[in-house]
C-alpha cells in the first residue's frame, strides 16, 4: 500500500473532508469500519461550511492524508495556550485496521509540537466508544476523569440515548 503523504487542508478540500469525516463516524449500516458512533449519534458529523470555519480559524489547522488524489484521512489540530487540541480525527472505512490512525495521530502529535509549540495534547471522545479510547491510552493518552454531556449545540449529531458523555483525554509531549 502506498504511504499517506500528508499536506495542509486547503478550502478546496471541504466537502471531501466533510465527507470521509461523515464516512468514518457515521456510515451507513454495513459500511463502517472498526470504529465508529452510528450505534449511538445520529445526524452529520460536519458539513463543509464548518470545515471551512476551521480551516480558516486562526491557531487551526486541518491536516490531511492523501493517497493519491483522494484525501484517506484527516485531523484538526487547534492551539490553545500550552494545548495543542486534537480532533476530528478520520481515516477512510476501507483503510481502517492498517495502522493508517495511527501514523495520523503521530503526524498531528509532531506538527502541534513544531507549528503550535503544544506542551500537551488534549481530546474529547464520546465516553462509550471504548474501543476508541483504548486506541488512544495505547498511544499514551491518560484519561483526565472529565467528562460532560454531549454537545447538543454543537451541531455535531444529536445522542440516539439520553445520558451520553464526552471523556476528555490528556497526553504531554515529549
Amino acid at each position: 500500500m502506498t504511504a499517506l503523504h500528508f499536506r495542509v487542508a486547503r478550502i478546496d478540500d471541504s466537502a471531501e473532508i466533510s465527507q470521509l469525516v461523515n464516512e468514518a463516524y457515521r456510515p451507513a449500516p454495513g459500511m463502517g469500519g472498526w470504529t465508529h458512533e452510528s450505534d449511538l449519534v445520529s445526524g452529520k458529523r460536519i458539513n463543509p461550511e464548518k470545515v471551512e470555519s476551521l480551516i480558516n480559524q486562526e491557531n487551526s489547522t486541518i491536516l490531511v492524508g492523501v493517497l493519491g488524489s483522494i484525501i484517506a484521512t484527516c485531523v484538526h489540530i487547534e492551539k490553545e495556550g500550552a494545548n495543542g487540541y486534537i480532533g476530528m480525527l478520520a481515516v477512510s472505512p476501507s483503510l481502517q485496521g492498517l495502522g493508517k490512525g495511527k501514523e495520523v495521530l503521530a503526524h498531528a502529535e509532531e506538527y502541534a509540537v513544531k507549528n503550535f509549540n503544544s506542551k500537551n495534547f488534549v481530546m474529547v471522545v464520546v465516553a462509550a466508544r471504548t474501543e476508541l479510547i483504548s486506541f488512544y491510552l495505547r498511544r499514551g493518552y491518560k484519561k483526565t476523569g472529565t467528562t460532560m454531556q454531549y454537545p447538543l449545540d454543537a451541531g455535531v449529531g444529536t445522542p440516539k440515548f439520553d445520558v451520553l458523555q464526552i471523556e476528555t483525554l490528556y497526553k504531554a509531549s515529549n
